[in-house]
């Protein structure tokens, strides 16, 4: 299986348009946003695919983008969400919240950690734990998103 992660949309369709053709092309079969959705025109975007959703510290329109999620039959996991998929567990946050990303990539308890909010991408071992960024699809050089082959946790940074 493979999965598409992203983060830092900040509402720009174009730029994101382009993260797409890039998933596209490389046939992922679920998507992980990191936060700082940024506006609901970029939801849309994503049905091709289940993506799960977390909130950024821009996301100030909770209800708004709650709503806009479940009316695109995709998941809204507020501030940290959760999935297990081929035997591997997954969290992922903003990471806007230090402590708290902080708690879940040393806990034990993930496989793997997704988070944003820094617009850089990065990847570090902690323990049995991954730490990934995908980098950012707005305001970032380069542009990038980040896919994870499961089960094997093989996990590459994909410049769009």
């Amino acid at each position: 299986m493979l999965l598409g992660v992203v983060s830092d949309t900040h509402g720009h369709v174009e730029l994101t348009r382009e993260a797409i053709q890039m998933l596209k092309a490389l046939e992922v079969d679920q998507v992980i946003h990191c936060g700082d959705i940024g506006s609901d025109t970029i939801i849309p975007l994503f049905e091709p695919w289940p993506t799960y959703f977390v909130l950024g510290n821009v996301d100030h329109n909770r209800q708004h983008l709650e709503q806009a999620i479940a009316e695109a039959g995709q998941t809204f996991c507020d501030r940290f969400g959760s999935i297990e998929e081929e035997g591997r567990r997954i969290a992922f946050l903003h990471g806007d919240d230090e402590r708290r990303l902080h708690e879940a990539i040393h806990s034990g308890d993930w496989d793997l950690v997704c988070s944003g909010h820094t617009h850089v991408a990065d990847l570090q071992q902690h323990g049995d734990t991954w730490a990934l960024n995908p980098g950012a699809i707005y305001r970032a050089n380069p542009h990038s998103i980040a896919v994870v082959e499961l089960p094997e946790l093989r996990i590459t940074n994909v410049p769009v």
